[in-house]
């Protein structure tokens, strides 16, 4: 299994846009055999240090195969929806991991 964590940074105002792409695109996970572990989004009280900022959300997912995420990141659906993100994220930093 491989597991993604996205560390999700919004435009400020930008929430509602960016929520409005999250609602048309996680129920694609399942399509490509992903299971979303985690959908956080931590109060700024929660951060104890960062120097990259406050993240607007957090997530975690799992896939068996790297073949399945990228057909996540490639499902036309999901595609047709990007211009959605792209208007609301500032930035976004992705980790590819393996439980140990």
């Amino acid at each position: 299994m491989l597991y993604y964590t996205q560390i999700i940074f919004i435009k400020e105002g930008r929430e509602d846009q960016f929520n409005l792409f999250e609602s048309h695109v996680l129920p694609l996970l399942r399509k490509h055999n992903g299971i979303l572990l985690y959908r956080v989004r931590p109060a700024e009280s929660a951060i104890i240090e960062s120097s990259i900022g406050h993240p607007y959300e957090l997530h975690v997912v799992t896939f068996p195969a790297k073949t399945d995420f990228e057909g996540y990141c490639n499902d036309d659906e999901r595609l047709q929806y990007m211009h959605l993100k792209e208007g609301a994220i500032e930035k976004v930093l992705l980790i590819e991991g393996k439980l140990l």
